[in-house]
């Protein structure tokens, strides 16, 4: 298993706003503090030309190892431009690397109101109806074939806060409408978490369909204090839902022991999402990389 580390970290985060560092300190930042890979960000955040992104990831003997491609997947009038923003991303992805990055389809997080007001506090009657899963569903077979079948690129389905596939109940139902051959699932410990799941349960469970992990812990105080006071996600994220590695709910030791026993080989990208200007970015990667070696990885 190798370390990543990815853009959210430093604050570049889809569907918010705010001044961002830019990409050259992020990447410099990112290698200093111990990480050999890094995800895309936002498209437009790195260079989007191949030839420069390349010389950008090699001047630092990094990997591009995957990108989020956002796609409203409960609007299938969406779709189309979805598969094309995935496609897009795909070739550059595989223009500028040797390994076999992966697509995460990511959910458009933030744009469902009622579930925006109520991350990490879904009820039944927030959840979409069978017709909407078909939509739902269909709409992330037709990203991922799309992309498999023009550049090669496997795809991986990211269940997040502020979505409609937030719950393990949720991610149980997405997973089984959808071809396993075609749709990997992208873990990330912290949302599973947030969700209301046991995050090392869920990588036994859902071992066979584990494409790229996300490392991300969770403060449940937060969610206390979301419910307390009408949070919704992104004031959540504002909050530091979002713990520093080792800080908050997730247990990495077991979750690492987990990954061994299941076999999984690939990469593991940190992620510790905040807000533009948020915190101390470089100095929380470090201390995430420092707890990570303290644990054996």
């Amino acid at each position: 298993m190798r370390l990543a580390n990815a853009p959210c970290s430093w604050g570049t985060i889809e569907n918010t706003g705010g001044k961002r560092i830019g990409y050259r300190q992020m990447l410099d930042e990112l290698v200093a503090t111990g990480y050999s890979g890094t995800e895309l960000g936002d498209w437009g955040f790195m260079p989007t030309d191949p030839t420069r992104l390349a010389d950008e990831l090699n001047s630092r003997s990094l990997e591009l190892i995957g990108s989020w491609v956002t796609v409203r997947l409960y609007d299938e009038e969406y779709h189309r431009e979805g598969v094309e923003r995935a496609v897009r991303t795909a070739r550059l992805l595989a223009s500028v690397t040797n390994e076999t990055p992966t697509i995460v389809i990511g959910p458009d997080h933030g744009s469902v109101p009622l579930r925006h007001k109520n991350t990490g506090r879904i009820r039944a009657e927030h959840r979409l109806d069978d017709a909407g899963w078909e939509v739902y569903t269909r709409g992330a077979e037709r990203v991922a074939a799309a992309v498999w079948e023009r550049t090669g690129l496997s795809s991986a389905f990211h269940p997040h806060g502020s979505t409609y596939v937030e719950t393990p109940a949720e991610i149980d139902t997405f997973l089984s409408r959808t071809d396993p051959e075609l749709v990997g699932l992208c873990y990330d410990t912290g949302h599973f978490a947030l969700g209301g799941g046991d995050p090392v349960e869920g990588l036994y469970r859902y071992a066979d369909r584990i494409r790229l992990v996300h490392f991300k812990d969770f403060d449940p105080a937060v969610v206390e204090r979301a419910k307390r006071e009408n949070l919704n996600y992104t004031e959540m994220i504002g909050a530091g839902l979002f713990s520093e590695l080792g800080r908050g709910r997730v247990d990495f030791i077991a979750t690492l022991k987990a990954l061994r026993a299941i076999g999984y080989d690939g990469w593991i990208t940190v992620e510790q999402d905040i807000l533009p200007g948020m915190g101390e970015p470089r100095a929380s990667a470090q201390r995430n990389r420092d707890y990570l070696r303290r644990i054996g990885l």
